[in-house]
Formats: structure tokens, sequence, C-alpha cells
């Protein structure tokens, strides 16, 4: 599905970046992975790269040495529960705008003129089901993967007809060992796994979906 294909993957050590990485190599990809973790290598990659996403500089430098790509999979992000929507507290909404829509942005800065040199590629980024609506508590996580979900679209629209494919999943809750642990009394196995949103997001890598434009895909286990 991947075969020889040059992935880059961002949150690579994470839950959802690993299981996403390992799929990738079982399909035939080069897998380069892309995180702030200090370490000399991530699981299931080829080439792991310690880079501050939220750092647009340090991102675009990043990405030009990394030469020739054929798939960008944005997974680096992550969910807090916030303050009132009307709080005068403002901490919990610049973060969660840092980790999931600046470092998609600047990643996705270094990756287009990249696809765009050999003619076409694929973009996948990850929204999130229950940022469809607003949710209490939870108003800086929605709005945050609500304008991932809408760069999804705008980038779609201006990168369609030169031959890169954009998208996004949207999961559900997310079978990880932080989630069990916020949520100990949850029936877990309503969850969607890692596995299973990779299967997802490495189609919408691959050349089969190239037909496959601006799609906002739930991926939601049971629940």
């Amino acid at each position: 599905m991947l075969e020889n294909l040059r992935v880059v993957i961002t949150g690579a050590c994470g839950s959802l970046g690993q299981a996403t990485a390992e799929k990738a190599r079982q399909s035939g990809a080069h897998v380069i992975g892309l995180d702030i973790v200090d370490t000399n290598s991530a699981a299931h990659t080829d080439e792991y790269r310690q880079v501050d996403l939220m750092n647009r500089e340090a991102t675009l430098a990043c990405f030009g040495s990394l030469g020739k790509i054929d798939a960008l999979i944005n997974i680096a992000g992550g969910f807090a529960m916030g303050e009132d929507a009307f709080s005068t507290a403002s901490e919990q909404w610049d973060w969660m705008f840092r980790i999931n829509v600046d470092t998609m942005r600047n990643a996705t800065m270094g990756a287009v003129p990249l696809l765009q040199a050999q003619g076409g590629g694929a973009i996948v980024n990850i929204g999130a089901l229950g940022a469809l609506s607003g949710q209490a508590g939870m108003s800086a996580y929605c709005c945050a993967k609500s304008s991932v979900m809408k760069l999804t679209e705008s980038l779609s629209a201006e990168l369609r007809h030169q031959g890169i494919n954009v998208n996004a999943v949207l999961p559900s809750i997310i079978d990880t060992p932080p989630n069990r642990q916020g949520m100990p009394d949850a029936d877990f196995s309503q969850w969607v796994t890692p596995a299973q949103l990779a299967e997802v997001i490495c189609f919408l890598a691959s050349d089969a979906a190239s037909a496959i434009h601006g799609a906002l895909i739930p991926v939601r286990g049971l629940a």
C-alpha cells in the first residue's frame, strides 16, 4: 500500500504515532519520525529527527533536510479539559492551539513545497469527532481541532489540482494509556484502538486514496 514511499509522521513517539509508523513500515514505507522527544530513535521508524514543531523556523529547517517525501501524517497534538468558555484564563487556550494547530501548520508549510516539487503526494491530519460540536469544558480543544479540520478542507481546495490529496480522520476516544488512566471506569472496548486508526491513516496516505480530497472521516470504534 505504501511500497517505497517516504512517509513523514509527526508525533512519532506517542501511542498513535508508533502504531501508524508500525503500519506504514509493514506496508512498505520508509518512515521518518519527527517529535520533540529527546531520543536517538523512535519505535518503527527508519529515521528520527528531534524537532520542536511549534517552532516554525526549526520545523522548516528540518523539512528542508529531508529530501524527497511522499506523504505527511500530522499526528502531533494533544488534549486537555479546559476552563469555561467565558473564563478570562488563556493559558490552556494558547496551548491547545500551539500543539494542535501550529504544529500541523508548520509541518505542512515544510512539506508542501517538497510534495509540489515531485508533482503530488498526500497529507493526513488528525481532527476530532468530539469537535464537530462545542463541548462544555472543552472549548479550547474543540476550537483548535475545528481549525485543523477547516485547514484540511482549505488545503485540499488549494492543492488537489496539484496531485496532493489532503484529508483528516476524526477519532472518538482513542484507547491509550493516558486515556485509560483519565477515565478508569469507561468501557475501553468501545474505544477505537491506535492500530485501527492507523489502518485508516495509512490508507489515506496511499495512492489508493488519490481520489479522496478534503474528507473528514469519523473513526469512532463502537463509542
